[in-house]
């Protein structure tokens, strides 16, 4: 009964994440900058630091954004100079102040006149730099009118959020002395944390297609050797999956999926909510949790076989494992902490554990039969990739795929199906992320491969696992650099490593002649069988 349960959990698992992978292939979102230039209006959006000090206390820096005119502000805080705020009177800055404002940063409302000429009246009355109070939370681009005449504005103009410019008007209106230090860091070319989620992705997939190989006793490792170079690991491989249910992926199976997927992410697109959100979570939750109860018991077992065999019965459940159940308890222990705490700095380690044992508990249960449905799957996959990030914008005026990553109209939630790791040495923070797709998707393809190569006794040189490996970092690297070169703009990830995997593996078939024994693997494996019982 507990090994019924455990299958339909898998299976359960394996349903819905297949569903929602297609889900997080991209984290950036590009903006069409469309302000009129004009001279003196050629600034980039530039992010900017706004430190700020109420009476020599530092408080928590705020987000700004630089006007598309006026000076530029130093890179780095120690460049910058430690100025106090003031308000203009009026406070929207459209005419001159009745309060002295020389030498200093005014502090001025959004309204009633332009943003230039709001940096005109502050620069005529010497201020050295003017802050503007956006009316919402977001902060929007301060570019020049249609038809301005050529601008001559030499201080810097910053936009700031509603929320911090209320804080900073209520200071200044209850006497407190509130100081000012403008930056704009820049942003690094490359951030560690690439390093280590590219690391991180190879791992998961060569974890996940070597995983059989930790499911077997280290006892009998050196027996399987020698039957694999013989008898081509058949018999091995057949009582393998005698003891596990396991879903074999057919072309249909594959065209279903994405035309699901594309239905799905609609769906997604038109209907998010942050409650829709937490149905993805606690499903993510229960995959995780399986996941983790996988992977934990078969390390376990593999370093004591014994472990396991002490059983209780239980009601519904039958008997029992009672490592099985210590397992299970933690796992969900450890599911619900991550669930509670998904909004703090260190919730990119839970997410992440859940996320890999998840994807490598996958990789055990669904599998590809041969070349011929990799190709239909992964194909099938690549368009789909590519439609959703470039093409959806022609039709939804948006990257949906994008629009639904980010989780727009979410209420602040994000889509948990993605590996992500905190930026090392960005300014501005945030997080580096990679969609369960992109490492599932080339997964099941090199997980074939080292079936394949394992069953017909093939090595690293002559065989294709080690080179599909090779693929798939070199595609993922291949992703960051797009990544890099498109500035930020979201990359379709499968557009670099399905040809970096399946067209490896299909170059290689076709020099070495086995193509035809990879396109139809699985018929011939089964044949085979039936014709040579000495191997059974």
């Amino acid at each position: 009964m507990a090994s019924s349960c455990r299958t339909h959990l898998q299976l359960g698992a394996f349903f819905w994440l297949m569903l929602f992978i297609g889900l997080a292939f991209a984290n950036a979102a590009s903006k069409d900058d469309k302000t009129p230039q004009h001279p003196g209006c050629d600034n980039a959006n530039t992010l900017v630091k706004v430190k700020t000090w109420v009476d020599g206390v530092e408080e928590d820096a705020l987000t700004g954004l630089i006007a598309k005119f006026g000076a530029l502000l130093p890179t780095v805080a120690k460049d910058g100079a430690k100025l106090s705020a003031a308000v203009t009177n009026p406070i929207n800055c459209c005419a001159k102040s009745s309060t002295k404002i020389s030498g200093s940063i005014v502090v001025s409302a959004r309204g009633d006149c332009s943003f230039t000429e709001k940096a005109e009246v502050a620069q005529s009355g010497g201020a050295s730099a003017l802050l503007v109070i956006n009316d919402k939370e977001v902060l929007d681009e301060m570019g020049c009118e249609n038809n301005s005449t050529p601008l001559d504005i030499k201080i810097p103009v910053v936009m700031i959020s509603k929320s911090g410019g209320d804080h900073l008007n209520t200071l200044l209106a209850n006497g407190k002395k509130v100081e000012i230090l403008l930056y704009a860091p820049k942003k690094p070319i490359v951030d560690y944390s690439v390093i280590f989620l590219w690391t991180m992705a190879v791992g998961t997939v060569i974890c996940a297609s070597m995983w059989s190989r930790l499911e077997t006793p280290k006892e009998t490792d050196g027996p399987y050797n020698e039957i694999s170079a013989k008898a081509g690991g058949n018999a091995s491989s057949s009582k393998d999956d005698s003891d596990k249910e396991i879903v074999e992926i057919n072309a249909m199976s594959a065209v279903f999926f994405v035309i699901s997927a594309s239905t799905f992410l609609v769906l997604l697109y038109f209907f998010m909510s942050s409650w829709f959100i937490w149905i993805l979570i606690v499903l993510f939750c229960i995959g995780g949790i399986e996941g983790m109860h996988n992977c934990i018991v078969t390390l376990i077992k593999r370093k004591w076989r014994n472990c396991g065999e002490k059983k209780i019965k239980l009601p519904l459940f039958g008997e029992t494992s009672v490592l099985s159940l210590i397992v299970v308890f933690c796992s969900v222990i450890f599911a619900v902490l991550w669930a509670t705490n998904r909004h703090a700095s260190y919730s990119w380690i839970g997410q992440d554990v859940l996320g890999i044992c998840l994807m490598i508990t996958i990789l055990q249960v669904a599998r590809l039969p041969n070349i011929k449905v990799a190709a239909v799957l992964l194909c099938c996959a690549f368009f789909y990739d590519i439609f959703w990030v470039f093409i959806s914008p022609l039709i939804f005026h948006t990257s949906v795929m994008i629009a639904v990553a980010k989780g727009n109209n979410s209420g602040g939630e994000s889509i948990p199906m993605l590996l992500r790791l905190p930026r090392l040495t960005d300014p501005w923070g945030g997080y580096d992320m990679i969609g369960f797709g992109d490492i599932l998707f080339p997964g099941l393809l090199t997980s074939f491969t080292f079936r394949f190569d394992r069953e017909t006794g093939k090595g690293i040189k002559n065989g294709y696992f080690f080179w599909l490996i090779v693929g798939y970092g070199f595609g993922l690297f291949m992703t960051y650099l797009g990544l890099y070169l498109m500035d930020g703009h979201g990359q379709p990830a499968l557009l670099y490593l399905v040809p970096c995997t399946l067209g490896l593996c299909v170059i290689l078939g076709l020099v070495r002649g086995e193509l035809k024994d990879l396109w139809s693997y699985g018929l011939e494996v089964s044949s085979s069988s039936k014709v040579s019982p000495e191997f059974a």
